[in-house]
């Protein structure tokens, strides 16, 4: 491999480290870089187009930026043809090839197979570096990390574990709840969990757990009570909000109950991928889920629905649908 590549493939899923190390090459262009560099939708530009602008002289300049997004995965895509291929052709001859002061970035929002024709000859070429951006197995541990890295800041763990709630292993939100946050507590204490609270959508999410626990046991004044601090909290809701969310918890609720019925495991990891929550969420699924039958599960689901479609139709408010819920639940 050179020592200043020519050609870069940039792919994965963690469009956070993706996006910082493209940052990077734009700001090595310096002051003058707009006149240097040209970004293309690889789906949209031909091939041809690209390579020409990648040849291309740099204006004043040693090196000249090109950057073209999605342009493998649509050439090499199942479907693709013999355009496709003669265009992976074409690639893979002409990245070799490329002037010395060329910088040709390829980037993929997904991970490319192993087994994609141009990423396997580009790791035998000499000019060129491939960087694989992987998502965060552990979003709360990447967020923490991140606080102290890139913000110089401290989180609790809490807060962390409030913020990957929230955020559904979304990294982008992840930094801008977390971007939020420093500026509020500005240096003077660590984030805490209340803090999460007070600037996220975190507190409706987690009341919701508490909620249903209470109506598990029949206590409908402390529902009520936690019903009435969401709303507070998000006063631009009028209900139908906090209705989806207790409707989501509802299902959620029923697919654990059928997974568990049927032998699955309880680990987090496990339960996350087969009901579709985030792994934190999923620790506390199990033993919710246990406090109801799979029947009261589907009944409630069925009233939920008849709810919902009274709210779209405007017989009934949210608010108004969300007491009755309460009420008939915690009678049961």
């Amino acid at each position: 491999m050179s020592a200043t590549p020519q050609f870069y493939i940039f792919h994965g899923d963690d469009l956070i480290r993706r996006g910082e190390a493209l940052a990077r090459m734009r700001r090595s262009l310096g002051e003058d870089g707009d006149l240097n560099r040209s970004e293309f939708d690889g789906a949209v530009t031909p091939l041809p187009e690209v390579l020409a602008a990648a040849r291309s002289l740099p204006f004043l300049a040693d090196k000249r930026l090109v950057i073209a997004r999605g342009l493998i995965g649509h050439i090499t895509r199942k479907g693709a043809g013999q355009a496709g291929r003669l265009a992976a052709d074409r690639l893979i001859e002409e990245l070799p090839r490329l002037p010395e002061f060329a910088r040709l970035v390829l980037v993929e929002d997904d991970t490319l197979s192993g087994s994609n024709r141009v990423l396997k000859a580009a790791r035998e070429m000499s000019n060129g570096f491939i960087g694989e951006f992987k998502k965060p197995q552990n979003l709360t541990r990447w967020i923490q990390q991140r606080a102290k890295a890139e913000y110089e800041a401290e989180i609790s763990p809490r807060a962390a574990h409030a913020i990957a709630d929230v955020v559904n292993d979304d990294l982008l939100r992840a930094d801008n709840e977390l971007c939020k946050l420093v500026a509020y507590v500005d240096g003077e204490r660590p984030i805490s969990e209340e803090d999460v609270a007070v600037l996220t959508p975190y507190v409706p999410e987690a009341n919701v757990f508490e909620m249903v626990d209470a109506l598990a046991v029949g206590n409908g004044k402390r529902a009520l009570e936690l019903i009435q601090q969401s709303l507070r909290d998000n006063p631009r809701d009028p209900g139908f909000g906090l209705f989806m969310l207790i409707a989501r918890q509802f299902r959620l609720l029923l697919m654990t109950r059928d997974h568990l019925d049927r032998g699955g495991g309880a680990q987090p990891s496990v339960l996350a991928k087969a009901v579709g929550a985030h792994p934190f969420a999923a620790r506390k699924l199990p033993a919710q889920a246990r406090r109801f039958q799979a029947e009261q599960l589907d009944a409630i689901l069925k009233r939920l629905q008849r709810y919902d479609q009274d709210i779209k139709t405007g017989r009934i408010e949210p608010r108004l649908a969300l007491d009755l819920l309460v009420t008939s639940l915690a009678n049961e």
